[in-house]
């Protein structure tokens, strides 16, 4: 069933990601509208208590979220087995050693990028599909942080050989930047840094947060050093040569990018609350500037990109048209992140200052806009599965 349709790339690890960011999208329901007074995050019991003492109408909401995500998950860790096979038989070929001599190196960071995400998947799944796990998380935490370390280790070792070769010789083709691919390590490094976050929120052990505190630092350092020393690169190539139409969906790389770091930092100044300052709670306005900024940015990205990609016929050609492209899954990240930001700005943002009141009709109003990206990226994951690896092997477009 999920023979890939085009001669594989490391940029096929976006489908596994897309199917388990939307997995996590889809349990932001739970996170701001499931009450859970006594945890960071809904858990079995909570759920439980749904299904015990709620309207049937909230009943049957959950049990379709649930259902959800039980399927997205198993798609995620599927497509991850298929690519990591394929991934392996590719390293023994002759174009994986052209791959380590271009340009396309780069993509290599779509695989710690996915197994970073593989491992979120774990820990959402674990927390509300396991009964009383959570009474046991403190002694989980270390597990976390030591998988983030080595999917980090790992995205360095990646991201360091190939700077390392781009900076001591002349393989780098300048002109060949003309599109965002080259920011993908910041993507996979904010990635990591707020799979670090989680345990420095969460935990309540101020060595373990601590850890986790220094390990976002670190790595949401990286992204944005990465982002902005490639930005003026690959702008001054786009403005000579124009866009590549084919890489359109670069255009929105940095809607994720800055969706993580919006996570990270909400979940840092928390871990800073409780563990460091006292029981001090994250500033509700300053979330509401940090957010709204955030989000603000990402409608500018989105609309520009969608402007340059719908005049290049992008979406005509290799969405609904008869052209394939492995890249073209990079348009689902994008959705999956402004969704979830925007949960964190609804509730973080608009609830916690009062802007709005919970579970009110603009509240579920403004939820129901979000839902729409979301519905529209499960549609276009499920629509590029059945283009991309299903068929005979041909090539890429």
């Amino acid at each position: 069933m999920f023979r890939h349709a085009l001669p594989y790339r490391p940029l096929y690890f976006l489908s596994a990601l897309g199917a388990g960011g939307l997995m996590v999208s889809v349990f932001m329901y739970f996170m701001f509208l499931v009450p859970h007074p006594d945890t960071p995050m809904p858990t079995f019991s909570h759920l439980a208590d749904v299904f015990s003492h709620g309207s049937i109408l909230s009943g049957v909401l959950v049990s379709i979220a649930i259902v959800a995500i039980v399927l997205l998950a198993v798609l995620h860790f599927i497509l991850l087995a298929v690519n990591l096979r394929a991934h392996f038989k590719f390293r023994r070929t002759d174009d994986f050693q052209k791959l380590l001599s271009s340009n396309g190196e780069v993509t290599l960071m779509a695989i710690p990028l996915t197994l970073a995400m593989t491992i979120n998947v774990l820990f959402v799944g674990g927390a509300i599909g396991v009964p009383g796990l959570w009474n046991h998380v403190e002694t989980l935490f270390p597990f976390s942080l030591a998988g983030f370390a080595a999917v980090g280790i790992y995205a360095l070792a990646v991201f360091g050989r190939y700077l390392t070769r781009i900076m001591s010789s002349t393989e780098f083709n300048s002109e060949d930047t003309n599109h965002f691919s080259q920011i993908l390590p910041s993507f996979t490094f904010s990635m990591v840094a707020v799979g670090f976050a989680a345990p420095a929120a969460m935990s309540h052990n101020i060595t373990i947060s601590a850890l986790g505190m220094i390990g976002a630092f670190l790595f949401a350092s990286a992204s944005v050093i990465w982002a902005m020393i490639n930005l003026p690169v690959s702008m001054g190539t786009i403005l000579r040569k124009g866009m590549a139409t084919e890489a359109g969906p670069t255009l929105w790389i940095g809607i994720p990018i800055l969706t993580l770091l919006g996570i990270t930092f909400v979940r840092v100044g928390s871990g800073l609350g409780h563990n460091f300052l006292g029981g001090v709670n994250l500033s509700p306005p300053l979330t509401l500037v940090v957010l709204g900024l955030f989000i603000a940015a990402q409608v500018l990205m989105g609309l520009l990109g969608w402007s340059i990609m719908h005049r290049q016929r992008y979406f005509s050609d290799y969405v609904f048209g008869e052209k394939k492209s492995i890249a073209t899954y990079g348009l689902a990240c994008p959705g999956v992140a402004f969704f979830v930001l925007s949960m964190f700005f609804i509730d973080w943002g608009l609830v916690r200052t009062g802007v709005l009141v919970k579970y009110t009709a603009p509240h579920i109003t403004l939820i129901i806009l979000a839902g729409i990206v979301q519905v529209i990226t499960i549609a276009l994951i499920l629509k590029l599965n059945n283009r991309l690896y299903r068929g005979s092997a041909e090539k890429q477009a």
